[in-house]
């Protein structure tokens, strides 16, 4: 691939811009928001100028609901070789350009699994999608060429490529997207005429809980409104399972011992249904989960002091797995949750004690 268009310049479209014009791909990019085209241009996405003749790659990154028109419309100026989109939903507006016309053969409908909370162009990166699956659903009409100039794009940003039907995407998506993100929202809407006396009481749970909660609503109304059957059918199972936990904690209310019984035996079902489900989840780079130790250090909130403790953890010879950190409430400090290797935990926690770091006992 020498040359690509990218219709559409917000986070996902000028990431993948990013990744392909860093790599020797020169890029063209192209907004209805002229501005925001020209931004991710100054950004080193590409140019913002149109391209002299078809190029190799057309990139649709705009809202699911727009990806049927603006793939006719590219189709019939015939702005390249092969056409594809990065939306977050694949059966609907597939059906939609066929609907149109669209050409069946040179259009490829994908989804790089990979985003952030914050949206707009000056959120892109050219690291977005790297070691992220990237979902392609080729159909039988899809040109092996088109097909293989997808898998390049998927190279060339670093990602790892998915074979799946649409609709089984869709499903999919509705189940380990979607649906988090309205349940994040929902979590985050009891914060919002809650007591300013509980708010400050929020801790890291609740942070992990509600960070996708600060994604772009009308963004998500475009995607959800593309998908929201398969939605809809996750939440009412979520919905039979918030019933059956209600009735646990009101039995655990009652005077009534075996009632109180029976309403603990409901609440224990639902954790430990949670922790198989979360221990499906895959780990780091895609492999099994693994179980790590937690080495839980106090830092003050100084320039440097990340850096400082990520330093002595590498003197000490030991491989930070992941990283969190619970910063404290009304205090300059917090504490870094380092996790580690189980056989590694007490040799690292001894090595930052004799560095001078206080370690927390879990």
């Amino acid at each position: 691939m020498r040359t690509a268009l990218v219709i559409g310049t917000g986070l996902i479209g000028t990431s993948v811009a990013l990744a392909l014009a860093g790599r020797g791909v020169r890029v063209h990019l192209e907004d209805h928001d002229a501005d925001q085209a020209r931004t991710a241009a100054s950004l080193g996405a590409g140019t913002d100028r149109p391209p002299e003749g078809p190029v190799d790659l057309a990139v649709v990154a705009v809202p699911p609901a727009h990806i049927p028109a603006v793939l006719a419309a590219a189709q019939r100026r015939k702005a390249a070789r092969g056409y594809l989109d990065v939306g977050s939903v694949k059966g609907g507006p597939r059906r939609e350009a066929e609907a149109l016309g669209c050409d069946p053969a040179t259009y490829l409908g994908t989804h790089p699994m990979s985003g952030r909370e914050i949206s707009g162009p000056l959120a892109a990166t050219a690291d977005l999608f790297e070691g992220r699956p990237w979902v392609l659903t080729p159909t039988p009409e899809t040109d092996t060429e088109v097909l293989n100039l997808a898998l390049e794009l998927v190279s060339l940003c670093r990602a790892v490529p998915v074979v799946m039907d649409a609709d089984a995407h869709d499903r999919a998506v509705a189940l380990v997207s979607h649906t988090p993100q309205l349940l994040s929202s929902l979590v985050a809407a009891r914060l919002e005429g809650a007591d300013e006396t509980a708010v400050r009481l929020c801790g890291q749970g609740i942070r992990d809980v509600t960070r996708i909660a600060a994604s772009d609503p009308g963004m998500w109304i475009d995607i959800l409104s593309a998908n929201p059957g398969p939605v809809a059918d996750v939440l009412a199972a979520v919905a039979g399972d918030l019933e059956e936990t209600v009735r646990a904690l009101r039995a655990l209310e009652s005077a009534d011992e075996t009632e109180r019984t029976g309403g603990a035996a409901g609440i224990e079902d639902v954790l430990r249904r949670g922790n198989s489900g979360r221990a499906r989840i895959p780990g780091k780079h895609g492999q099994a989960p693994a179980a790590y130790e937690t080495v839980a250090v106090l830092i003050s909130d100084r320039p440097g002091e990340l850096a400082r403790i990520f330093a002595d953890a590498g003197r000490a010879g030991v491989n930070i797995e992941d990283v969190r950190i619970e910063h404290a409430t009304g205090q300059q400090a917090g504490h870094v949750q380092l996790m580690v290797e189980p056989s590694a935990a007490p040799g690292l926690a001894a090595a930052l004690r004799e560095r001078g770091w206080a370690i927390r006992q879990q």
